[in-house]
This record gives structure tokens, sequence and C-alpha cells, in this order.
């Protein structure tokens, strides 16, 4: 795959030019930080039916199955053969304990520091699925993602990492970490959509009106190069020895409910992106995979499909399938979709979220604390990957059913008027 990428090779390790903490490291082995404060150890336990002398009765713990394990698979599917295996997850808000002097205000992140069990729960959830690259989103910068590699992951082959400034106003960035090389790294900061923002935002005035509309977060694009040799043994004996390329789109798109606008350019942009490399690279594998904010029977997410491009999913009622939602809010906004040339190499019986701890239903997310073995708000989303170029294949696509909310009283009917054309609604 042929991707137009901002690299320079220097002493051969690529840097990447970008705002803030961020940038590109390439074949940079994981290692353990040289020391690592020690966790001060928990105090011992009274024994059953002892009250602690002086405390008050502790509360019971969430029921890990019936609350707080609500959505996703249990259990990661087993990997399969022949594959590698790709992971979307938005680990929300991970910041490093340093405090970046460029963001100030509401923006300041001297308080946003993930807590140290979040952090080892979202790599404890990495590992139970083994992936080989990873998708992230809400990622401080590239100092921030080494650490959190280097502490939780280490030795696990994830040497390739990149992680380049989005353009959004809290700092956070797209991401890949990888056990294969990655080249052709690409954003679009600040590039227009399109057209301005319009006055009101969810019926309250637009801090953004009348300016023009651009990425609040740009993709990331990346291209993941799996080796000849690491093909070859995957795939067995009588493969083609060539490497096997995987464009990401890495997307984090506008989040909040009158943000659809938004939303929306961003998929219209993203999707001429991809047409753009599909016009110089016919063959290339694409994903387009993170947080889209958006479920798949949505405007935003119809774009992409309307464009030839495939929900991993490929049923817009799976937004009802509690095994395959993606956020604590009960909802399926982080999606991988791909294109026809790596359709064949798709193995879309693999394909599953994890499920992870969340607040229990019905409670109030600003004043509820997180259960124990909290890592985020989303869950990851995986599939495997086929290493060695296959035919496209036909999908079928299903229609949605009705959405099933309430949608408030009916209509009457009006007046039949004859000779006169059915109006659309």
């Amino acid at each position: 795959m042929i991707i137009v990428a901002a690299l320079a090779a220097v002493g051969g390790i690529f840097a990447v030019a970008s705002t803030g903490r961020s940038g590109l490291v390439e074949a940079q082995p994981a290692t353990a930080p040289a020391s690592a404060p020690a966790k001060p150890a928990a105090p011992a336990a009274p024994a059953p039916g002892t009250p602690a002398t002086g405390a008050p009765a502790a509360k019971p713990a969430l029921p890990p199955t019936e609350v707080s394990m609500r959505f996703g698979r249990a259990e990661p599917i087993k990997r399969t053969p022949g594959t590698i295996r790709v992971m979307s997850y938005n680990v929300e808000n991970l910041f490093d304990a340093k405090d970046d002097p460029t963001l100030t205000g509401k923006a300041d992140d001297k308080d946003m520091t993930k807590p140290a069990e979040h952090s080892k729960a979202a790599a404890d959830a990495i590992k139970r699925c083994d992936p080989d690259v990873i998708a992230l989103q809400e990622i401080e910068s590239l100092e921030a993602l080494t650490e959190f590699r280097d502490t939780y992951l280490s030795g696990l082959g994830y040497d390739h990492i990149v992680s380049i400034d989005t353009g959004d106003g809290r700092g956070i960035e797209n991401s890949v970490i990888s056990r294969f090389p990655l080249k052709n790294v690409e954003t679009w900061k600040n590039l227009p959509l399109g057209g301005i923002h319009p006055d009101l935002f969810d019926n309250r005035p637009n801090e953004f009106a009348g300016q023009p509309l651009t990425f609040k977060r740009s993709p990331l694009r990346v291209t993941v190069e799996v080796p000849a040799a690491k093909v070859a043994s995957l795939a067995g004996p009588g493969t083609p020895a060539k490497p096997y390329e995987l464009t990401l789109f890495v997307v984090h798109q506008k989040s909040g409910r009158g943000g659809d606008y938004w939303r929306q350019a961003e998929s219209r942009k993203t999707v001429e992106l991809a047409a753009e490399l599909t016009k110089k690279n016919p063959g290339a594998n694409i994903l387009i995979l993170g947080d889209f904010n958006a479920r798949s029977r949505e405007e935003p997410l119809k774009i992409y499909s309307r464009a030839g491009l495939r929900e991993l999913w490929g049923d817009p009622d799976a937004d009802r399938d509690r095994t395959a939602i993606t956020h604590a809010s009960n909802r399926r906004i982080d999606h991988i979709i791909y294109n026809d040339s790596v359709s064949g190499e798709i193995v879309r019986d693999s394909k599953f979220v994890l499920a992870m701890p969340t607040r229990p239903e019905g409670v109030d997310f600003r004043t509820t604390a997180p259960p124990k073995g909290y890592a985020s708000d989303h869950f990851p989303v995986v599939v495997d990957v086929r290493v060695v170029d296959q035919p496209p294949v036909i999908e079928p696509k299903p229609e949605s059913k009705p959405d099933a909310r309430p949608a408030g009283p009916a209509k009457p009917a009006a007046p039949s008027a004859p000779a006169a054309p059915a109006k659309l609604p």
C-alpha cells in the first residue's frame, strides 16, 4: 500500500513532527521502567463477620456478572489460525502524571492522571485478547503511551508505536501499538471539511458558530506491514513469500447529541481520504476503526455504508445486542469498518466485544464511583485478519428494523387526495 506521509529517517529511526509531546517511535523495544514505585501493602482484612474497629461497615461489592459485566463477551474468542488479531480500544483518558504546560484552563491535565488500577485493568484486557495491532483513542501523548506499554505490556512484542496529535483541545491523540512495523503515518489537523458550524449545538448557542468545520480530532492513518517471514509462518507452506500490508484509519469522531452535523462531516471527509488512497493503490487493504460516537443505524455510520464500506457486525440491529455493545451508556459506538479489498481476509466469526466491569445500570455516572476492575467507559472491539490477500467477499446488506424507541403519538392521517403523489417523509 502506498500512503503519502510526513516521515524523516534519522539514524534508522522514523520521527514525525507533531504538536506537543507526540510522535512516532519505530522499532523501539518495550522495556520495563528502571524502577517502579512499590505499592503499599493492603491492610489485612478482618475475619469474616468481624467488623473493622472504628470503621463503618463496607458496602457490598457489585455482583461481577449481573451488574458490572453487562455488555460484551465474558471470554475472548480463540484466535483463528493463520491470522493477525486487530483491536480497537478507547482507553478513556490515558494521561500520565506529568503536567503539560501547553494545556490550560478547561483543558488543564494536572488532575487527569489515569489511576494506576484503571491502566492495569486496560492492560489486562489487552493481554486477555492478545491482539497484534491495537488502535487506541484518548491517549495524552507518545510519552504517556510508551510509559503505559513499558509498565504494563513489557515483553509482549509491542515494539512499534505511533501517537500523533489530532488537534483536539484536550490534547488527546489517536495511537497504534503493534508487533509489526508501522509506516506511512499521516494526520489531517485543521483540514476543512466543508461548510461552517451552525448557530446552535443541541439547542444551545454554539461556541464555534460561523467557523469553518474541521476535524474535532483528526484520523490517524498508518500502514501495518507484516513481514514476509511472519506471513509464511502464519499461513503455512506454499504461501507466497511477500509482506502483507493493512492500512488503518484510526478515528475518534465528535461526541455529544448536538454533534451529529459534525460527525457527518467527519464521516464524509474520512470516506474521501480512504477513496484517495484506493485511487492511488486499488489493492489497498483498509480498516477504519475507533470511536465513532454513533451507532450503525445513525447517519454518520450510514455515510460509510453508502460509500461501499462495510461494518464488522454488518447488521444495524446489532445496536440492540448486548454482547455487541461497546460503551457503558448501552450504545454500540465503537466500530471496525473495512473496504472490499480486505473483505476476503476479515474473519467475521472471530469478531467480539470483550466484557469489562462497568457501573451498574440506572446510576448517575457523574456521582457513582466505578467498580473494581474498571478500565474505561468503552470496551475493546476485536477481529482476526488473514495475512494473505484473498478475493473480495460479496456480503448481503441487511435492512435495519424500525427503531424500537417510543416515537410519540401518531399523527392523524391526512384526507386522501386522488391524483396527488404521496410525499416522501
